[in-house]
C-alpha cells in the first residue's frame, strides 16, 4: 500500500531530511585524498547521534555501517573501511537516518580533489537528471514519467541507466512502495498523489548499464568497471511542484 502522509507527517519528514542534508555536508568537510571511508563513517555516525537521531543505515537488513561509500566503478551500496581515497575518484554517500520515528535518506556524489573532465561531466549529468526527475513528481503523473525523463536525459548524453536499483517511497520505513525506476515509459507505473513521498535517485554508468555484486554481499558494482555516480533527494507530492525534503544546499555552500 502506498502512504499518503498529512502535513504534519511531512514536516517530520523535512527535518529528517534536513538532517542528513546536513549530516553530508559534514562529512563533505573531511573528503580529500587519504583519508579512509570509515573515517567519514564515524564522522556520520557521530553527528547523526550528537543530534538526537539514529543512524538510518546501521543494522537495516544487516548492514554494518552508517553510510554507503562507493567509489569509481562502485555503483551503491559500498562498505565504509580502511578504503584509502585518492585525488581524481569520486564517491558517491548515501546516508539516512531516523528522527521522531521518521526516515530522511539522500546522496550525493563527491569529487576527490581534482578529477578528470569525463567524471566531471558524469556528476553533471547525473545531477541534472534528478533534478528532471524530480518536474515530473506531481499529482496526477506516473512514476514512469520520473523515470522517462531520467533515461532520456542519461541516455542522450551517452550514458546508461542502472535497471535492477530503484527509487522507493520514503516514511516510517526506510523503504516503501512505490519503485521509483530511473528508466521507465511516460503515463506507466503507479499514479503519483499529493501526499505521497518518494526517494528519486538515479544511479548512471559512464559505460554499460549492467552491474555486479561483490563478495561482501552489499557492494554493487559495474561490470565493466567504468564510473558510475548517484545522486538522490526526498520529495513530497504536490499539485503543481515537487516538494523538496532534502537539500544540497549545505554541501554546495561549503564545495562553492
Amino acid at each position: 500500500m502506498i502512504n499518503i502522509r498529512t502535513a504534519e507527517e511531512i514536516e517530520l519528514l523535512r527535518k529528517s531530511n534536513l538532517l542528513v542534508s546536513e549530516t553530508l555536508a559534514e562529512v563533505a568537510k573531511r573528503i580529500a585524498p587519504g583519508v579512509t571511508t570509515g573515517e567519514l563513517d564515524k564522522i556520520a555516525e557521530e553527528f547523526i547521534n550528537d543530534n538526537d537521531a539514529k543512524p538510518g543505515f546501521l543494522g537495516y537488513n544487516g548492514y554494518p555501517k552508517t553510510l554507503c561509500t562507493s567509489v569509481n566503478e562502485q555503483v551503491v551500496h559500498g562498505i565504509p573501511s580502511g578504503i584509502v581515497l585518492k585525488e581524481g575518484d569520486i564517491i558517491s554517500i548515501d546516508c539516512g537516518v531516523l528522527l521522531n520515528g521518521y526516515y530522511g535518506d539522500t546522496a550525493y556524489t563527491f569529487a576527490v580533489g581534482e578529477i578528470d573532465e569525463n567524471k566531471k561531466r558524469l556528476l553533471k549529468i547525473t545531477k541534472e537528471s534528478l533534478f528532471l526527475g524530480i518536474e515530473k513528481a506531481i499529482e496526477g503523473n506516473r512514476t514512469g514519467d520520473i523515470g522517462y525523463a531520467v533515461q532520456e536525459y542519461c541516455e542522450v548524453n551517452g550514458y546508461s541507466v542502472v535497471r535492477e536499483l530503484v527509487g522507493h517511497g520514503l516514511g516510517t520505513n526506510l523503504h516503501e512502495p512505490p519503485e521509483v525506476p530511473n528508466y521507465g515509459r511516460r503515463g506507466r507505473g503507479p499514479k503519483l498523489k499529493a501526499g505521497m513521498v518518494i526517494c528519486i535517485e538515479p544511479m548512471i554508468n559512464m559505460g554499460r548499464k549492467e552491474i555486479i555484486q561483490e563478495a561482501d554481499g552489499w557492494t554493487i558494482r559495474t561490470a565493466d568497471r567504468k564510473a558510475s555516480a548517484h545522486f538522490e533527494l526526498a520529495v513530497a507530492i504536490q499539485k503543481d511542484k515537487a516538494d523538496i525534503l532534502s537539500t544540497f544546499k549545505y554541501i554546495e555552500e561549503l564545495l562553492n
